[in-house]
């Protein structure tokens, strides 16, 4: 699909675009070798979804949470699963007023704009499914009370790959409410090598209190608004839908990626295109964001996986057996 030298875009995106841009510039200064990440944060904060971050320690997982939230002026909690937190740990509990002789909801630390999650599978299934209902529905229930999300919430959840004794598995279920699993691997040399100069030169890696905020909230509503108004062609559509539809009846896969990871691919793909100033969607923009959507969806089976094959192997053959529409 080849773009036109003189294309001028019908939804005037300049504006969405020099604020990501800006975003990008601020954080490279303190973040290194983070690119996609910082690209997929994007993505997810103008589609209005939440990400899962898988990776071994040590590679800025939280360091890129703190720094994102800075710089769209979000306020910010962390918070560490242990396998002794309990719901009301996260959500918050009633609290008797003395002064008043009735109870009073003292929020919890879920109540924020951009939440920080480190290790969500070191906590027991009761308080992993105590974020479903936030998560989706953008709101929590207690005692009989509905409490309501801020309008910009975005929950940013890490978890370990390598260490498995002590952890609980998210369910499937609870998986499908992210809008992107994003894999971490280690850095290339060249990245570790500007790392270990800055650290040489005792420059302060995890200082995030001089970074400036880029965008407002306003900003982001206004540019959520712009992203739906982005054009995908009916070919695109069906596109998204082949790819759905091979992830069901591949011999790879035992369970395939529900009616949730199409509307996930369709947002995605139309944010990512925002991001790249254009107001349509391309297959490359379909392709870029197709693993992240689909690799926490699907589940091998027995015979895939001891043959050796994993989940972003299956994806990305997937995603390549497709005919891409021109």
């Amino acid at each position: 699909m080849e773009l036109s030298s003189s294309f001028e875009s019908r939804i005037e995106l300049t504006r969405l675009k020099e604020k990501t841009d800006a975003i990008r510039k601020s954080a490279e200064s303190i973040l290194v070798g983070q690119q996609k990440m910082l690209d997929l944060m994007l993505t997810a904060l103008l589609a209005d979804g939440h990400i899962l971050i898988e990776g071994v320690p040590g590679i800025a997982k939280t360091l890129t949470a703190k720094v994102f939230s800075k710089l769209i002026n979000a306020d910010f909690s962390r918070i560490q699963f242990t396998p002794d937190l309990m719901p009301s740990d996260i959500l918050g509990t009633s609290v008797f007023n003395m002064n008043k002789s009735e109870f009073e909801f003292k929020k919890g630390p879920l109540f924020s704009n951009v939440i920080l999650i480190d290790e969500i599978n070191r906590s027991p299934a009761k308080t992993q499914a105590a974020l479903l209902e936030c998560m989706e529905e953008r709101q929590i229930s207690i005692d009989g009370n509905t409490y309501h999300m801020d309008p910009l919430y975005m929950v940013l959840a890490t978890q370990n790959p390598i260490e498995h004794e002590g952890t609980y598995k998210l369910p499937e279920a609870q998986l499908d409410r992210f809008l992107f699993k994003i894999n971490i691997g280690y850095l290339n040399k060249v990245d570790e090598i500007e790392i270990l100069n800055r650290h040489h030169q005792n420059i302060k890696l995890a200082d995030v209190s001089n970074l400036k905020p880029v965008i407002s909230s306003k900003d982001i509503f206004e540019f959520r608004e712009k992203v739906k108004e982005i054009h995908v062609e009916k070919k695109l559509i069906e596109y998204i839908a082949s790819i759905i539809e091979e992830t069901r009846i591949n011999k790879s896969v035992f369970l395939g990626a529900s009616p949730r990871a199409g509307i996930a691919l369709i947002n995605g793909s139309k944010a990512f295109a925002a991001l790249k100033g254009r107001d349509f969607v391309t297959p490359e923009d379909i392709k870029f964001i197709a693993e992240p959507v689909l690799n926490h969806r699907l589940i091998l089976t027995p015979e895939s996986e001891m043959e050796g094959h994993n989940v972003m192997d299956v994806c990305n053959k997937i995603i390549e057996k497709i005919e891409v529409p021109r």
